[in-house]
């Protein structure tokens, strides 16, 4: 078992945590904690274990309940038994069937910038949708027109051919 698995502190069944909880090394959590949960290592959440508020630890598993949001650089695992109403910031993501699991998962770990879109090619030497239909109805009434000057001036010519 390597130091980070090691289990330095545990929040029995029965006990409830009301504010935020914080300790630098791995956390079993069976209790209930009414605040934010900040584990320096890994993080374990028992079946019985529930948590209302954010949770941040280098790597967690989650056989309980959490209602907030998981920043899990490592990795987050979700057993059958889990139940996470917020978003998952992790690189790597386990979820196991029956697991109940309701927000976004976030696995782009790069520093937390917001990425830039490509640019969109330049406007200029384009029509907009407005413009172009203007121009198409336009070219339409034209040809219209000149298609009705020969039928008048056909009309004309027969009516002189009459006379």
């Amino acid at each position: 078992m390597s130091n980070e698995m090691k289990i330095s502190t545990i929040v029995a069944q029965g006990v409830v945590v009301e504010g935020d909880f914080s300790a630098e090394g791995s956390v079993r959590l069976d209790g209930v904690v009414e605040g934010n949960v900040k584990a320096g290592g890994y993080l374990l959440v028992g079946v019985s274990g529930k948590i209302h508020g954010d949770v941040e630890a280098s790597s967690v598993t989650i056989g309980g309940e959490v209602t907030g949001n998981v920043n899990a650089p490592a990795k987050a695992e979700l057993t059958s038994t889990a139940r996470v109403i917020g978003d998952i910031c992790t690189q790597v993501i386990v979820i196991d069937e029956k697991a109940v699991f309701q927000g976004r998962c976030d696995m782009n770990q790069e520093e937390a910038k917001p990425r830039k879109r490509p640019l969109k090619e330049s406007r200029a030497g384009r029509r907009s949708a407005k413009e172009a239909l203007r121009d198409a109805l336009k070219a339409a009434q034209e040809v219209q027109e000149e298609n009705e000057e020969p039928a008048a001036a056909e009309g004309a010519v027969q009516e002189d051919g009459q006379v």
